[in-house]
């Protein structure tokens, strides 16, 4: 069951809330819980260029999702780093994140959210959230040369 409340939007016991208040050591903590190998300070470094974020907290009060928006300062916004903690996933909880990014991202007056996932996620992004495909490039910085003149 989703409800409003004074702190934001409630489903199923978890409180989502638009920039809400969350640690680096949470987030860092939430990657580990995906077999991520986060560099602690990350969140500290990114967090100054993010158009915002959606965290997903249990009654308890424990970080059980995030989504980061970040954003060009026009019309493009992206999503990155979309987590939902493996015992809480399956829930609907990815797809309130990234509904209520979309929707302060378009009252930012973005035009568009984009966003690169692995294939195994598209089922997610496609069906659950309404994601479009759409083509893209993509360079691998790391494999560039750097005897390359610039």
């Amino acid at each position: 069951m989703l409800r409003l409340d004074s702190g934001g939007v409630v489903l199923e016991g978890v409180r989502f809330e638009w920039r809400g208040e969350v640690s680096d050591d949470e987030l860092v903590e939430l990657t580990r819980s995906h077999g991520g190998k986060p560099e602690a300070g990350w969140w500290d470094r990114i967090r100054l260029h993010s158009l915002g974020w959606v965290t997903a907290r249990s009654g308890d009060g424990a970080l059980v999702g995030f989504v980061n928006v970040a954003w060009d300062g026009g019309d493009h916004a992206f999503l990155l780093d979309t987590k939902v903690r493996p015992a809480h996933q399956r829930r609907g909880i990815g797809t309130e994140l990234v509904r209520i990014a979309a929707r302060h991202a378009k009252e930012a007056g973005c035009e568009w959210l984009e966003v690169d996932f692995d294939d195994r996620l598209a089922p997610f992004y496609y069906d659950a959230c309404g994601f479009a495909p759409a083509r893209a490039g993509l360079l691998h910085l790391v494999e560039l040369d750097s005897a390359e003149p610039s």
